[in-house]
């Protein structure tokens, strides 16, 4: 099996992943939402409209 991330083999202490470097990539991708798990659920497309409706409206922060 190789890893996901960087196609390298698999190292059976983080496993599916070759290294703690490519898990915890693995998991950012999570935590920024460039992964998602699909939803049917109407209140989940409701609140994600609802958010997206939100962020269109606030005012844009200077850095």
């Amino acid at each position: 099996m190789s890893c996901p991330i960087c196609e390298a083999e698999t190292n059976a202490d983080y496993r599916p992943f070759c290294s703690k470097r490519c898990a915890d990539l693995d998991l950012a991708r999570w935590f920024n939402g460039t992964y998602a798990a699909p939803s049917n659920d109407p209140e989940d497309i409701e609140a994600a409209i609802d958010a997206a409706e939100a962020a269109n409206q606030a005012p844009i922060k200077p850095h």
